[in-house]
C-alpha cells in the first residue's frame, strides 16, 4: 500500500477538516496527502513519505521505534528473505512450532511464582521476537513462490506423509 492511500484510509476514519484544523494546515493540503504525487501537481509529498525519507538518510529506526511505542506497539524488523526454491514447509511449520513452545515454557517458567520480573520479562520479548521474525520469513517464503508446497502436505485424517525421509 502506498502512502498516500495509507492516510486516505485514516483519513476515511476521521473528518480531514479537523485534522487540518488540528494541525493548523490548510484542508487542501490534507486532501492533497491523500492523492498519488503526480508529475501534473496534484498530490504532495506527505508526513508519511518525509518520514520515511528522514529515516533513510540518518539510518536511524528510532523515528520508527518511538511512533511505535507512542502507539501502544514495538517495532521488531522483518528478516531479509532467505526463501529458497525447495523450501521444505513442514520442517518450516514444525520450528514454528517449537519456538511458539519455546516461548511458552518461558512464560510458564516465569510465572511459576505468580510474578514475572524484569529480567523475565526481557527473556520473554526476546523469545517472542525470534517466533515473530522466523514466522514472517516462513510467510515471505510462502509469498514468494513455496506456498505451493503447503499442498502436498497431507491432512491429519490422511496419516503421515509418505515423503522419503532426506538426510
Amino acid at each position: 500500500m502506498e502512502s498516500h492511500e495509507v492516510l486516505r484510509r485514516a483519513f476515511s476514519k476521521t473528518s480531514p477538516k479537523a485534522v487540518a484544523a488540528d494541525l493548523g494546515i490548510s484542508l487542501s493540503l490534507v486532501y492533497k496527502w491523500a492523492e498519488k504525487q503526480s508529475e501534473d501537481g496534484s498530490g504532495s509529498r506527505n508526513p508519511l513519505d518525509r518520514l520515511l525519507k528522514i529515516i533513510e538518510l540518518s539510518g536511524d529506526l528510532g523515528v520508527i521505534e518511538w511512533l511505535c511505542q507512542q502507539t501502544g506497539g514495538y517495532f521488531v524488523r522483518n528478516p531479509k528473505s532467505s526463501c529458497e526454491k525447495g523450501y521444505q514447509v513442514l520442517p518450516a511449520t514444525n520450528e514454528i512450532i517449537s519456538q511458539f513452545s519455546a516461548l511458552l515454557q518461558q512464560i510458564s517458567a516465569a510465572a511459576l511464582d505468580h510474578s514475572i520480573n524484569a529480567k523475565e520479562a526481557k527473556e520473554i520479548r526476546e523469545c517472542w521476537d525470534k517466533l515473530k521474525s522466523y514466522a514472517e520469513g516462513f510467510v515471505r517464503c510462502c509469498e514468494e513462490g513455496d506456498y505451493d508446497q503447503m499442498l502436498h502436505i497431507p491432512k491429519p485424517s490422511e496419516g503421515p506423509a509418505r515423503y522419503p525421509v532426506t538426510k
